[in-house]
């Protein structure tokens, strides 16, 4: 049976990576570091509802905390390890910079090397659509250029994708870096924007849309997301033997058993497409706050999502109107409102 390790696990993606996990058999143990930078009580629920089965146990700890992650790891012993664990929020990092350094920086290589010295058959690492910085060109795939991140989250994404190619490299860890383009669903995050928009627009206050609306994403189903996850488990890179091996769009290295991957719709929605979504899923309309773009943000998303097709034969597809039901149902239940 196979064992798999995924850090973050109380987090909105972890928890549905690892109840899909478990309801296909695997063997999985979780990290968190229970951080408050939202509602712990919200991730102790996804945690308990975890540990209510009996193939998932969990450790609360640091990344940063070398002694007691390494510990927690090597006593499980994973066949492969997923890390999402990472302080997120494009807004935040401007604010406090430094956690961001120390979780997805200094955080990221202790995963490496735990995977180096574990020697893992496959390390899967969360990165973002964010790398994606000022490129242009659209809808965004593996093989474009990132070397002009729009904010420090990004930058610390980028960082981790140096550190894990490299490692790649020099130590043969097959590695696959997942990019996630927008992310939605029950029992989110509530920093992200489409829960910020629910509770306004319920608690019928208004709702801060930024660049006046002119803004659009390549908006995913987390249920999507985790089975693109799932199946690229399965994917295993292998160092290829010269560039002659890699085929036309990959984005294997050609030095290192290392690929990145786009998980997204390959849709590109409009904001204001998104909150009438979202209006409707309520039964209620958005009072708009229209205003000028955010520091550190960009004005659209857009994910080419072939190669994970090819790799996996998966395509993400969940209608944007019934994601939204689905989460506005578990947010009321919930919330009690």
């Amino acid at each position: 049976m196979t064992r798999i390790l995924v850090t973050g696990s109380a987090g909105f993606i972890g928890f549905h990576l690892c109840r899909l996990l478990l309801d296909e058999g695997f063997d999985v143990h979780g990290l968190d570091g229970m951080t408050p930078y939202y509602d712990v009580s919200l991730k102790q629920r996804r945690h308990a509802l975890l540990r209510a089965h009996p193939r998932f146990g969990a450790s609360e700890v640091m990344l940063e905390d070398r002694a007691g992650f390494d510990a927690a790891v090597d006593a499980f012993a994973p066949d492969v390890i997923v890390h999402l664990a990472a302080q997120a929020g494009v807004r935040y990092s401007l604010e406090a910079p430094r956690s961001y350094l120390d979780s997805n920086v200094t955080g990221t290589f202790n995963v490496i090397e735990a995977a180096r010295r574990l020697r893992v058959r496959h390390l899967l690492i969360s990165s973002s659509s964010s790398v994606y910085g000022a490129n242009k060109r659209m809808p965004f795939t593996e093989t474009d250029r990132t070397a002009t991140p729009l904010s420090i989250y990004a930058a610390t994404k980028m960082a981790g994708e140096a550190l894990a190619h490299s490692y790649a490299h020099l130590w043969d860890i097959p590695t696959t870096m997942f990019r996630f383009f927008t992310v939605y669903g029950a029992w989110g995050r509530p920093d992200l924007a489409y829960f910020k928009f629910t509770e306004a627009i319920l608690a019928g206050r208004p709702i801060d849309v930024y660049n006046n609306g002119q803004m659009f994403r390549d908006f995913t189903y987390v249920g999507d997301l985790v089975r693109g996850i799932r199946l690229l488990v399965d994917a295993v890179p292998v160092r290829p033997g010269g560039p002659e091996d890699i085929p036309e769009g990959d984005s294997l290295s050609p030095v290192a058993p290392y690929r990145v991957v786009n998980i997204g719709t390959s849709r590109k929605i409009g904001l204001m497409e998104f909150i009438a979504a979202l209006e409707e899923a309520l039964g209620r309309k958005a009072v708009c706050n229209f205003m000028e773009m955010q520091k550190g943000d960009v004005p659209a998303t857009w994910a080419d999502s072939e190669l994970l097709h090819r790799l996996t034969g998966f395509r993400p597809q969940t209608d944007l109107r019934a994601g939204l039901a689905e989460f506005v149902e578990w947010y009321r239940s919930y919330y009690e409102v």
